[in-house]
């Protein structure tokens, strides 16, 4: 005879899960003038995955449970607000071999210290050993990714001797949020950067 217990169906419990960029931004027309680089790279190299993606640069990508979201919404608020806006340089190109196509930023320093500033929160982008977040500390923005062997040979020969030169205001960050069966990245979160320092009064030291 089953017992009431036994005669119970298992019921498991999941989580869903989404992938997240945390990304800067160039302005509007530099945003249009990466794009037709991208598209005319498309063109030229039969490469039509170049032509997709919005150029940005990468601060930080990692998975989480979309049950933690506000918490993470919350810090990178708090954090951003912390961090002085600055310009980043863009000059030239360069590549991975045999596989990318990327332009250059020369704004090492103040990226570094951006990235830092992320260190206090890493446990909270962390979902487990395997699914780590990545905090991106030499940045770049893509070209072209996934290159055959002689598509990055015929287009590093043309970019390699290519100058172009950019930059913007780093002022904010944007969280963008890939969910499962999802194509594309969406934005749900824009954070500014408002060199904010958290005050402590001398009351409080007492």
């Amino acid at each position: 005879m089953k017992t009431m217990a036994s005669a119970l169906p298992k019921i498991e419990i999941t989580f869903s899960t989404a992938h997240y960029l945390l990304v800067a931004e160039p302005h509007a027309a530099l945003r249009e003038e990466i794009q037709g680089l991208k598209k005319s790279f498309a063109e030229k190299y039969d490469c039509p995955a170049a032509a997709s993606g919005k150029p940005n640069l990468t601060l930080a990508r990692f998975e989480q449970y979309e049950m933690l979201e506000s918490r993470i919404l919350h810090r990178l608020k708090l954090i951003a607000q912390a961090q002085s806006s600055f310009i980043v340089e863009l000059h030239d190109f360069g590549s991975f071999p045999t596989h990318t196509i990327f332009l250059n930023i020369t704004t090492k320093t103040q990226w570094v210290e951006l990235a830092k500033s992320l260190r206090p929160m890493q446990q909270l982008l962390t979902i487990d050993k395997e699914r780590k977040v990545h905090i991106i500390t030499d940045p770049y923005i893509p070209i072209a990714r996934k290159l055959l062997p002689w598509q990055y040979e015929k287009s590093w020969l043309e970019y390699s001797n290519t100058h172009f030169s950019g930059r913007f205001v780093l002022d904010q960050l944007v969280l963008l949020r890939k969910r499962s069966g999802e194509s594309a990245y969406s934005s749900i979160g824009r954070f500014k950067l408002m060199n904010v320092k958290e005050e402590v009064k001398q009351g409080q030291l007492f």
